[in-house]
């Protein structure tokens, strides 16, 4: 098994309390080292300290940290929705009505095209420095065009959600397709997923509706998540807390009521529901961003994700999510920073695997072209990755 170490690093950001609490926990080594075997972190301390390895690399002074962690995604998809977004900006207000365009897009393609979609998107998202995220189905919304979304999404994400739940297809029942969901597509879907998500939402599904998909998934043994509290205020939030879900995303409409159900999710259960907020898909939609420092405040977890996707957040940029999140959501660099790797990590589940730079966790390092992870929001919009390593191995 092949070593490297990596040394000379300005300013190591672990997400490991065990290197001491440093501006939010964020276990902050300075003229630090990381050696990885294989595609685990190995040693992590003082350059000076540093054990020997078959392979060198000098950070020279730049900052190193964990790779993101993309919480939310719906990366598997067809066609383009650039006229949508320009009525947006010119004041048409969003509704979820416009997935509709991207299903009949995406029934229309060939796997080899969805394939290639997500690749691209995946690649994209690689060089700017997310080494693990999680993509869902939710585009095709029949059982054969759900089973190869998720088929598909297999092949490059870290975590797959089921999400035939998405909106009720053109011409179909309500009722009947929650049926079908709950049903036949889910237990086709299942095999190949390991958690499900629904759109609670106006003009979306209500809340019986969400409550059948949750507890049918639950039944099948997948995690749950849920999309709420985007449009308006709504029960996605409450929903999400009463069954247990790993997370409620969006979260732009939420009580004061609502942020402590949040809070108090992490004090009455060892795992409570991470809130997932998307900045991208905020400014992009022309809504309220969601209140990252209310949640924060009140003991929440928070994650940052990027909510990528065809219609209402066309980024897979995390950097530009984490900078967003400081400029405009007023969370300091270093609370969007750990919501945005470890954040999502927790988010997924896989914080025991991904998120930190810990010994024994999974060697998921992007370094910067700058001596702090202060620069991501003082610089905002400057790529400033420049360097990759997944799962031990440089990949930019």
């Amino acid at each position: 098994m092949t070593s490297l170490l990596i040394t000379g690093i300005g300013e190591l950001t672990t997400n490991d309390e065990a290197h001491g609490a440093d501006a939010g926990d964020l276990g902050r080594l300075r003229d630090a080292a990381v050696v990885v075997e294989g595609d685990r972190v190995a040693w992590v301390g003082a350059s000076a300290s540093a054990p020997a390895a078959d392979e060198r690399f000098d950070a020279d002074g730049r900052a190193v940290l964990p790779g993101w962690v993309d919480s939310h995604t719906h990366m598997v998809f067809a066609g383009d929705r650039t006229d949508e977004f320009e009525a947006r900006m010119a004041g048409e207000a969003y509704a979820a009505g416009g997935i509709n365009v991207t299903v009949d897009a995406t029934r229309a393609a060939s796997d080899d095209e969805l394939l290639a979609g997500l690749d691209r998107l995946a690649d994209e998202a690689l060089r700017g420095g997310t080494t693990a995220f999680e993509t869902k189905t939710g585009y095709g919304l029949t059982v054969e065009d759900e089973v190869r979304s998720a088929r598909i999404a297999s092949t490059r994400a870290d975590s797959v959600t089921f999400l035939g739940a998405h909106l009720v297809p053109a011409g179909s029942d309500a009722d009947e397709y929650v049926s079908l969901v709950c049903g036949e597509m889910l237990e086709a879907v299942a095999p190949l997923v390991d958690s499900i998500d629904v759109f609670c939402e106006r003009g979306a599904f209500d809340e019986a509706q969400s409550r059948r998909v949750l507890e049918a998934g639950r039944d099948a043994g997948l995690a749950l998540r849920v999309h709420g509290n985007q449009l308006g205020e709504g029960p996605g939030v409450r929903l999400a807390v009463e069954l247990g879900a790993q997370s409620v995303d969006h979260v732009a409409f939420v009580s004061s009521d609502e942020i402590a159900m949040l809070a108090e999710s992490w004090k009455t259960d060892a795992r409570g529901t991470v809130a997932t907020v998307l900045p991208a898909c905020d400014l992009s939609t022309r809504m309220p961003l969601a209140p990252a420092r209310d949640l924060l405040d009140a003991g929440a977890v928070v994650a940052i994700a990027s909510n990528a996707n065809p219609g209402t957040s066309y980024t897979t940029s995390m950097g530009f999510c984490v900078a967003t999140a400081v400029l405009q959501m007023r969370l300091t660099v270093a609370e969007a920073v750990r919501a945005a790797t470890l954040g999502g990590a927790i988010a997924l589940g896989l914080d025991g695997e991904i998120g930190r730079v810990r010994v024994g966790d999974r060697a998921d390092l992007q370094m910067l072209d700058a001596p702090s992870v202060t620069h991501l929001a003082y610089r905002p919009g400057v790529p400033l990755t420049s360097a990759v390593w997944q799962r031990g191995q440089r990949v930019v």
